[in-house]
């Protein structure tokens, strides 16, 4: 079982433009030290000023964002190098998207907030900090850390412009809606969705409508479109209707 499954990691408030800039640095070809340095640059205003402290907030922010585009856990490797690809040639809109794929394949924590955010959003159009903190709780255990990290994550949404504040404090709806009608986006998406799940398969319909990629309308995509678009997947049919994906077993265990 990947054990990333059960860390928090993401314990930080990460804004977008942190992860564009970050990423444009690695497609500059920018070493990890420099990339380092131009992080602690563009922070250094914004996140612990005049700090001095080994672990403070603005190191633990750039570990996340080197973790995310350059220093990955191994397995994921082929989905950031494709993942950089995109950005390369994708539109500004669709960028996002994958940032957030990287974001929750890399660290699964991020994917299980936003599942059950997604999860009160489509069954009640509204989504509680309260609830929100209670179920996650429940998954990762009663402990300060998970309710810190669970903040700063929902503040991250926000920052990103998916969730939305209402009049009422704690209560959040739907900000951004994407449409995602490139095939390669898509099967990228559902690559990277595949790696937050324990067994990594998942029902094509369930990826599709993954309560995780909430700010996202996946298009309708063919089983064949999916495959055509990533050499790391597989598909399993069983009868007519029933597709299940899962990444390919030297990928899932490399």
């Amino acid at each position: 079982m990947n054990s990333r499954l059960n860390q928090i990691g993401f314990s930080q408030r990460v804004r977008l433009e942190w992860l564009e800039v970050t990423a444009n640095l690695v497609l500059a070809g920018n070493d990890k030290s420099a990339i380092n340095d131009a992080l602690q640059e563009l922070l250094k205003d914004k996140v612990s000023i005049g700090g001095q402290a080994e672990r403070g907030n603005r190191e633990k922010i750039i570990t996340i964002l080197m973790r995310v585009w350059l220093n990955v856990p191994h397995e994921l490797e082929a989905l950031r190098v494709d993942g950089l690809e995109l950005l390369k040639r994708v539109p500004r809109a669709d960028r996002l998207a994958v940032h957030w794929g990287m974001v929750m394949a890399v660290y699964p924590f991020w994917a299980s907030v936003a599942s059950h955010v997604g999860r009160f959003l489509k069954l009640q159009g509204s989504a509680t900090a309260v609830h929100i903190q209670r179920r996650l709780r429940e998954q990762y255990g009663e402990r300060e850390t998970v309710a810190r990290a669970t903040r700063r994550v929902l503040r991250s949404f926000i920052d990103w412009g998916v969730l939305s504040e209402t009049g009422t404090k704690g209560v959040y709806s739907q900000g951004l809606y994407i449409s995602v009608a490139d095939p390669a986006i898509a099967s990228w998406l559902i690559e990277a969705s595949l790696h937050t799940r324990t067994n990594g398969c998942a029902p094509l319909k369930d990826l599709v409508e993954s309560t995780g990629l909430f700010p996202f309308h996946i298009k309708h995509l063919a089983a064949e479109s999916l495959l055509a678009a990533s050499p790391r997947l597989d598909l399993l049919r069983h009868g007519l209707d029933d597709e299940l994906v899962m990444l390919r077993m030297e990928d899932k265990h490399r």
